[in-house]
């Protein structure tokens, strides 16, 4: 008869097994997912930045970011919450049809305000802030979110990972603070490059850093 030591070793080779088979299924053995971590930023209409900039204002390219065709601007704005400000926020282009403002969790508490989890676009019933920039502010009654984690993938790298726009996935980090992100949103287009995106609050949690790769995986449960 087997005692319990030689049970729960067997027990989890059996799981191990299993989640290899899984992985190996989907193209996702040797299959990582850069990091890209996103600090607080917003992203202005074409209307809102000549109301904060001047009129036919332009934004000013400081650096590409990772997904083709944004970057980073030279501009920054500042915002202002019920509780308190927080500046020289980056802005972000290309100009959108809407302004969103995208935050932290701590962000929240040091504005004051009670912003909600959406993926991006998501703006109905947000949370509003004041943006204040050098030739005037534009308050927003919403507009401000916290972005849920996401990965973005071109369509052959979804084709690998057997996975299609919508899908939620496990995300499994690595380190002395490894940790598992659940329901991880995967958006898949032709306009995008691999590479899961987490807010500054998720990156500190998990000691992540710009680059590091993760993997998606089985979290199934392990019954002893």
């Amino acid at each position: 008869m087997l005692d319990r030591e030689q049970l729960v070793k067997i027990v989890t080779e059996a799981v191990m097994a299993q989640l290899a088979l899984s992985r190996e299924a989907r193209g996702q053995d040797v299959k990582g997912i850069p990091i890209g971590i996103s600090n607080r930023h917003v992203h202005l209409s074409q209307a809102d930045l000549d109301t904060l900039f001047g009129s036919h204002a332009e934004l000013t390219k400081f650096k590409d970011l990772s997904q083709p065709g944004q970057f980073a601007a030279e501009q920054k704005v500042t915002l202002v919450g019920p509780k308190g400000v927080i500046e020289n926020v980056r802005i972000l282009g290309p100009a959108r049809n809407t302004t969103q403002v995208e935050i932290s969790v701590s962000d929240c508490f040091r504005l004051g305000v009670r912003a909600p989890i959406r993926s991006s676009g998501d703006l109905a019933g947000s949370a509003g802030v004041t943006l204040v920039g050098p030739k005037g502010s534009v308050t927003l009654k919403e507009g401000v979110i916290i972005a849920e984690r996401h990965i973005h993938m071109d369509p052959a790298s979804a084709a690998i990972f057997g996975v299609k726009d919508g899908d939620r996935v496990n995300v499994r980090t690595t380190g002395s603070r490894a940790l598992t992100f659940s329901e991880v949103l995967v958006r898949v287009s032709d306009k995008y490059t691999l590479e899961m995106h987490v807010d500054i609050d998720e990156a500190n949690a998990a000691l992540l850093k710009n680059g590091d790769i993760v993997e998606i995986v089985d979290e199934s449960p392990c019954l002893l």
